[in-house]
């Protein structure tokens, strides 16, 4: 079988462990060509080597791609979520479709955990303190004036509890914190976390975390009838999907001073539009510019869980690779 890679696989070791499952592998990935293939180029560049499958990362891979294609026999999405592919049509035509869950859980929580962190230890003005070359003679003036907070003892909550929650909530009870979760669709048996509703999560917590894909029923979920009962003291994270979170509501609260802050690292529009502009530029906001699971490792991670689920798929002997149906993405396991 010939596959086309257009995913980065920059780890030679899992290139090698790639190239020897198929009979070739036609490397071309996205970023020497400097953004995402669209879906022209895409099913341009299927047609001129032949290829009979694919690995992508961000390629838009859409219905026409697809059905201009029907012989693809597998699609493989170097993500967590394959948001990237329609999911129906590849069904309907019994393309499997593989993806990689967790790739940059690590990255993710560490972004996470170092942002609240930099938000409630006051490091962004105190930095610009120092570059403005204020410190005086009183030796305690920056002492007193950036004096924060402990991220230990907190009560920490996860709007979504998938992998990337999850894995922060592990990284957390060492804090140690106290973890809360909303999930309808996973249930914990670990004692240390604690499953709540909604209402409960937004209003006991002191940094909430949301951790949500974007689907009819989460799309605008989080607005202000559960954003006021925050805390004023508490701290707001989305490092997932902005459209998630009624941005109007989220803005109000943050400029109104109804929460200590905001750690956001995903906007309505990217690049950010002029509301998403008031966010960004408020003192009470830590923002980045959607890197949260931007690491050299996350390739690493995701050419290995790649290898791993088609190397699995192939060893227990289905050799009609058409026969999936892409079960394992289509189910509902969690939110997160």
């Amino acid at each position: 079988m010939k596959v086309l890679l257009t995913a980065p696989y920059e780890n030679d070791k899992a290139l090698k462990e790639l190239e020897g499952l198929f009979d070739e592998i036609v490397y071309r990935s996205w970023k020497p060509h400097g953004r995402a293939y669209n879906p022209s180029e895409l099913d341009a560049l299927i047609k001129e080597t032949g290829a009979e499958a694919l690995i992508s990362e961000h390629d838009e891979i859409t219905g026409e791609v697809l059905r201009a294609n029907p012989d693809l026999q597998f699609v493989g999405i170097c993500r967590g979520t394959p948001s990237n592919i329609d999911l129906a049509v590849a069904t309907e035509l019994g393309i499997p479709v593989f993806n990689t869950p967790a790739r940059n859980a690590q990255a993710v929580a560490e972004m996470f955990i170092a942002n609240v962190i930099t938000l409630m230890r006051n490091t962004v003005p105190a930095i610009n303190w120092l570059e403005g070359k204020n410190w005086g003679e009183g030796a305690h003036t920056s002492y007193l004036e950036f004096k924060g907070n402990e991220l230990a003892g907190k009560k920490v909550g996860m709007v979504g509890f998938g992998a990337v929650g999850q894995h922060i909530a592990r990284m957390l009870v060492n804090f140690p914190c106290e973890i809360y979760y909303f999930d309808p669709y996973y249930t914990d048996e670990n004692s240390d976390f604690k499953k709540v509703e909604l209402d409960e999560l937004f209003s006991v917590c002191d940094v909430v975390g949301i951790h949500l894909p974007v689907t009819n029923e989460t799309k605008g979920m989080i607005d202000m009838r559960y954003l006021s009962l925050m805390k004023q003291d508490a701290i707001f994270v989305n490092t997932a999907r902005a459209t998630v979170v009624n941005r109007e509501d989220l803005l109000d609260i943050i400029e109104n001073g109804k929460i200590r802050g905001a750690v956001l690292d995903v906007f309505y529009n990217e690049p950010p539009d002029e509301i998403d502009y008031k966010m960004i530029l408020n003192k009470n906001v830590v923002a980045t510019p959607h890197i949260a699971g931007a690491t050299h490792e996350v390739e690493d991670h995701h050419a290995f869980i790649m290898n791993n689920n088609l190397r699995e798929f192939f060893h227990n002997g289905n050799k009609s690779i058409k026969q999936l149906v892409n079960k394992a993405v289509l189910d509902k396991t969690t939110i997160g």
